[in-house]
């Protein structure tokens, strides 16, 4: 079904989008700014659900490539938001007609949202994980065999470029080194796909689910109810910890934020909880084990208001709680583990699902 996306709209999808993007995928404020610029200066966004796209429909996923950490203070504009979708366009010599979101996370989920403003197409309400991964190749159209090359670049000095590579690991690789070059924070688009493979490889309905996310947190503020539990309620998923930020160490390398924060529950005894992360969080353990790892959601919020935490934003004092749930069932597929899995991140461990204390035995998975 189609809707209307106007700038009202726009805080609750990113509110949901910085939830759903497991700490990463930058700065919700910073990609709604853009967004509500683009809707202000162009109008109002056609969203069209995943099954209304036309099978012979071109389209392309936009996104930022780089640190959230360095976005905070490199502002990308409007130019470098189209200038990638209008290379990639020329590139195929035929119109793109349709612009979807490659993650939902964070300016992931918003700066789409700028691009079909600005460029006058429709917005497609779905995208490629149904959450958010640090590596471009990491998106279920992978797993469908599309292509992420051509992948365009664009900065904000002017600078575009295009690759066309043997795969999208080599994709990965070039534009990551581009990414770094051009200041560790660049907009992409790429991933072009019809609409027949837009609608098998595409997780529906997650821009819709964004912005219940973002209604449902306000809402319950309100009606003075915990907007943590209305938040568990939406995803399907269970609270892990609560307490206080003792420490976090972080870093940006290789066009990547990683880093590990450490979460205490109150007394020498009470308990503590590790998350290690690149761009979105990877791991989360306690005191006595893993608790879940990625594909599945790992996802911090603020103590009282449920209000997301990024990654880049964690600090020292803050009090926490710590969510987790289901990813899409098709990341728990050999093939998905083998790419987006603990080990892949250099984790020696098997997957450990969001609800172990449930279904112990099938709970840890090897890719």
């Amino acid at each position: 079904m189609s809707w209307i996306l106007d700038a009202e709209r726009v805080e609750d999808i990113a509110r949901g989008a910085a939830l759903l993007g497991t700490g990463g995928g930058g700065d919700p404020y910073i990609g709604a700014l853009l967004a509500r610029q683009a809707l202000a200066e162009h109008g109002p966004v056609t969203v069209v659900g995943l099954q209304e796209v036309p099978d012979d429909a071109v389209v392309l996923t936009v996104a930022m490539m780089g640190a959230p950490t360095v976005m905070v203070e490199k502002l990308p504009s409007l130019t470098e938001v189209m200038a990638p979708v209008r290379a990639v366009g020329e590139y195929l010599g035929k119109p793109v007609t349709h612009v979807a979101c490659a993650e939902v996370g964070g300016v992931n989920s918003t700066i789409p949202i700028a691009a079909a403003a600005a460029l006058g197409l429709p917005l497609i309400d779905a995208d490629g994980m149904g959450r958010a991964f640090p590596e471009l190749q990491m998106v279920l159209p992978t797993l469908y065999g599309v292509t992420a090359s051509p992948l365009a670049l664009a900065d904000e000095k002017g600078n575009v470029s295009v690759l066309n590579t043997v795969d999208n690991t080599w994709t990965e690789r070039i534009a990551r080194v581009a990414c770094v070059e051009m200041g560790c924070s660049v907009m992409i688009s790429g991933f072009p796909m019809d609409g027949a493979t837009a609608k098998a490889a595409l997780v529906p309905d997650s821009l819709s689910h964004c912005g219940n996310i973002g209604t449902a947190i306000l809402a319950a503020r309100e009606e003075k109810r915990d907007p943590v539990a209305a938040i568990v309620e939406l995803v399907r998923g269970r609270e892990l910890f609560g307490g206080k930020v003792v420490d976090v160490q972080r870093g940006t390398t290789a066009g990547f934020a990683r880093g590990r924060a450490r979460i205490e529950a109150g007394g020498p005894d009470a308990g503590a909880l590790e998350l290690n992360f690149q761009n979105e969080h990877l791991v989360a353990r306690s005191d006595t084990g893993v608790l879940v790892t990625a594909p599945d959601l790992i996802m911090v919020v603020d103590h009282d208001s449920g209000e997301p935490i990024t990654t880049e934003a964690l600090r020292y004092g803050q009090r926490v709680r710590v969510l987790a749930a289901p990813s899409d069932p098709r990341w728990h597929t050999p093939e998905a583990l083998a790419m987006v899995g603990p080990r892949y991140f250099g984790y020696e461990m098997p997957s450990h699902r969001w609800d172990s204390s449930t279904d112990p035995e099938p709970a840890a998975v090897d890719a």
